[in-house]
Parts: structure tokens; C-alpha cells; sequence
């Protein structure tokens, strides 16, 4: 089997491409390194089923010839993380709108099935938790940047269930929560990566807001296995799944976990939400996600839990 994976060259990209290698399959992988980084694919250039493209999905032309040729299509290229969406709000919209659509009428064109990635973002300020797929989604005012990428993936959402619909494009959504694990970076907004270089390098680890707010973290190996498994299962077309882990914890709670588990030095410092983002941001108190859909489905269960994933983490920024 050959897939592509838009994105690749992305966290979570990089090690779908990874898992997939190893189970013999074929990998192409098309990324604009927007966000993505070349030395996250370094390692796979040498295998001899592995290829590359350096460039948008927003060429039409040549995402027609990579998605002919595939037989499975991941698409994974979105802007991420909040920092990189409030600073780069036209180009995160074009992206994640444009981007998508074109993936999904040239796979329709070719009738390649297709995952897409999707986000707890969607969920917006609905307090009611744990999120179950069905719930509805509250979503601020839209001069505030902040929300315009909630906004593109649930007009994924909706694109991808009208193609399903109406062209029976075979498509699996799946809504991300917070998914951690080697190589993520936290310059666009991660807290784990973000937390645990402060801490090695004993700098302040600084908390956006009081900190009371809560979140919960799944490893990328968890994750990525979900979506190999979402695809493997045709009554899982039409349908939208969360993924991710149901373990909560504080941020304030998180920060000090990892000052612990490092052994670090740093002080913690409360910034601000308008220091840190800007002048209006609103951030979400809880945001857990309901797994028994996706466990109905595939049995998914994540094996990794949240300390045996930090020490991971802090292993790998050491090393």
C-alpha cells in the first residue's frame, strides 16, 4: 500500500510516516516546513520506500498527481498551535480551508480514502465535559483570532461529511486532543515541549493565565496507532471520532510535575493570557474527551500514560 501523508513533516506526521515504514507500506509525504522541519524525517530519507515533496497543498496540480498515485491519503497539514494561528491568521484560514478541499475533491476525483485531522478545538467553549462527538460547539467573537482555526476544522468537518454524503468519498475525521511525544516543538504554543525545556535548562517555566485550567495529554505512539486502526475499518467512513487520552490534570499541576521529574531548578512564573497572546484571548477551563465512541469502533485504549510520557519526552530533549 502507498500513502501519503500531507503534512509529513510535521510532529504527528513524521511518526505516522514512521509506523506506516515499519509495517512495509509506502510513504509519500508533502509538507511547506511552515511547521514542519526536515530533520523531523532525517532519519527516513534512506529508506527506499520513503519519499518527499517540499511544497503546499495548495498546488492543485501537483497534490492531483500525489493523490492519483496513492492508495490512502492522510491529511495532516494544518496550521498548529495558538501562537502560529494568532500571528498568522490569513495564512492559517487559506490553509486549513483551501488546503482541505482541494485534498478531498482530488480525492474524490480518484476515489482515495481518506483520514482528516481534525481538532478538540471544535468544541469551543462548551463547559460541558467530557466532549462526546455529537455535542455542539460554542465559539467566541470572531474578531478574536483565536477562534478562526476552530472555525476552518469544523468547515472541514462539514466539507469532508458532504463529500462523504454526496460523492461517498470514503473519509474519517478525527479530532485531536493535545497528542505529545518526541520531536514536538514548543515554539508555536505546545505546553509539554514548551515546560520541559524550560525546566532542563532551568529557566522560568512560564504559565499562561492562573494555571487552574485543565488539559489532557495523549502520546503521539497512542494517537498515531488510532489512526491506522480508524482506517483499517470501513464502518468508521462517515463518522467522526475524538482521540487522544481521558487522564486530566491542571497546568499549574503539569508544570510542576515535569520541575519534579527533571529535577530543575526553575522558578514558575503566571503570565497573563493578554501578555502572552494579546489583548481579548479566552482559553477553556476543561477540555476532556469522551472515548467511548472510538472504543466502540476499533477498541482504541492509550497505553501510554501522562508521567511515563513526560519521562519520555525528557529523555529525548536531553538526548
Amino acid at each position: 500500500m502507498k500513502a501519503l501523508i500531507t503534512g509529513g513533516a510535521g510532529f504527528i506526521g513524521s511518526h505516522l510516516a514512521e509506523k506506516l515504514l515499519a509495517e512495509k507500506n509506502k510513504v509519500f509525504i508533502i509538507d511547506d516546513l511552515s511547521t514542519g522541519k526536515l530533520k523531523n524525517i532525517a532519519h527516513l530519507k534512506s529508506n527506499s520506500r520513503f519519499g518527499y515533496k517540499i511544497d503546499t497543498i495548495l498546488n492543485k496540480k501537483l497534490m492531483d498527481g500525489l493523490i492519483e498515485e496513492a492508495d490512502i491519503v492522510y491529511h495532516l497539514a494544518a496550521a498548529v498551535g495558538v501562537s502560529y494561528v494568532i500571528d498568522n491568521p490569513l495564512k492559517s484560514i487559506e490553509i486549513n480551508v483551501r488546503g482541505t478541499e482541494i485534498v478531498l475533491d482530488l480525492a474524490s476525483k480518484y476515489n482515495k480514502p481518506v483520514l482528516v485531522c481534525s481538532t478538540s478545538e471544535v468544541y469551543g467553549k462548551n463547559n460541558k465535559v467530557p466532549f462526546r462527538e455529537e455535542d455542539d460547539s460554542v465559539i467566541g467573537y470572531t474578531k478574536l483570532y483565536r477562534w478562526s482555526y476552530a472555525c476552518t476544522k469544523k468547515l472541514d468537518e462539514f466539507l469532508s461529511f458532504a463529500y462523504f454524503r454526496e460523492k461517498k468519498l470514503p473519509v474519517v475525521i478525527a479530532r485531536l486532543f493535545n497528542t505529545c511525544g518526541e520531536r514536538q516543538t514548543g515554539e508555536y504554543g505546545m505546553v509539554v515541549p514548551r515546560f520541559v525545556k524550560q525546566a532542563i535548562l532551568n529557566q522560568p517555566i512560564t504559565i499562561h493565565g492562573d494555571g487552574k485550567q485543565k488539559r489532557c495529554f495523549s502520546y503521539v505512539d497512542d494517537v498515531v496507532n488510532g489512526i491506522i486502526l480508524l482506517m483499517r475499518n470501513p464502518k468508521c467512513f462517515g463518522e467522526v471520532f475524538n482521540i487522544g487520552n481521558d487522564e486530566e490534570i491542571s497546568i499549574e499541576k503539569l508544570a510542576f510535575k515535569i520541575k519534579g521529574l527533571t529535577k530543575s531548578k526553575s522558578p514558575v512564573h503566571y503570565i497573563p493570557y493578554k501578555d502572552a497572546y494579546g489583548q481579548g484571548f479566552e482559553d477553556m477551563q476543561r477540555r476532556v474527551p469522551n472515548l467511548s465512541k472510538i472504543k466502540r469502533y476499533i477498541s482504541y485504549s492509550p497505553k501510554v500514560g501522562l508521567e511515563e510520557m513526560l519521562k519520555i519526552i525528557i529523555k529525548d530533549f536531553k538526548a
